[in-house]
């Protein structure tokens, strides 16, 4: 539901910002879920949605969702923020996903705005560039985690591969679960600051081994 105090304008602004064609790369990375569908963990629709479920709540998502509620604070220091993303990167793949798209993202913004931007990971270049919009954080990080989710799902679709409508069931599904998230992130302290999905974070680190692959994570 569309919270009131939103400001129209800046809520289109936020969804270009976040929306798939936004020009970041992000089609190019998958998280380990490239490596979890090689080893048959992903298979399925239900498989999906577990592992992206877990991504969210215990992994990245619920990671950068912290870090980019804190981002959008007027007295932020985005550096020392971004220095403790860095030391929380599970791998050498995670850390060039944050700073390869935070680039590209800030690079996009800047042309559009006039407005330089420092060089972030992903989730803290969002928060940075959005702190401007008038748009609460708890709706920032419901559209943020949506494109997450999609990002994940479009993976899969691709390469398990499912059908289309099989991938929008799941991204349906995971609804809820975003809603709560996005409730739970926009207020949490940086002390809850903490990742347990470990079976994502070796599928991350063993896709830098492989032969052959698609994605770049």
């Amino acid at each position: 539901m569309p919270i009131p105090t939103a400001n129209p304008l800046d809520r289109l602004r936020l969804v270009q910002w976040l929306s798939p064609s936004f020009p970041i790369g992000a089609f190019a990375y998958s998280q380990g879920l490239e490596q979890a569908i090689t080893d048959g963990v992903v298979t399925s629709p239900a498989s999906l949605e577990n592992w992206v479920r877990a991504i969210l709540t215990f992994g990245t998502g619920r990671m950068d969702a912290i870090f980019l509620a804190h981002a959008r604070a007027p007295d932020a220091d985005v550096l020392a923020l971004a220095d403790l993303a860095c030391a929380y990167a599970s791998s050498a793949e995670r850390m060039l996903e944050m700073m390869e798209q935070g680039r590209a993202f800030g690079r996009t913004i800047a042309a559009i705005t006039g407005e330089a931007q420092p060089a972030l990971p992903f989730a803290l270049a969002v928060g940075h560039a959005t702190r401007g919009l008038q748009v609460p954080t708890e709706e920032v990080l419901q559209i943020w985690l949506q494109g997450l989710a999609a990002q994940q799902i479009a993976a899969a679709v691709k390469f398990v591969p499912l059908g289309q409508t099989s991938g929008q069931t799941v991204l349906a599904n995971l609804g809820p679960d975003i809603l709560t998230l996005a409730q739970s992130c926009a207020t949490a302290p940086l002390s809850a600051l903490c990742s347990v999905s470990f079976g994502a974070d070796m599928a991350q680190m063993l896709h830098e081994t492989m032969d052959v692959r698609i994605f770049r994570s």
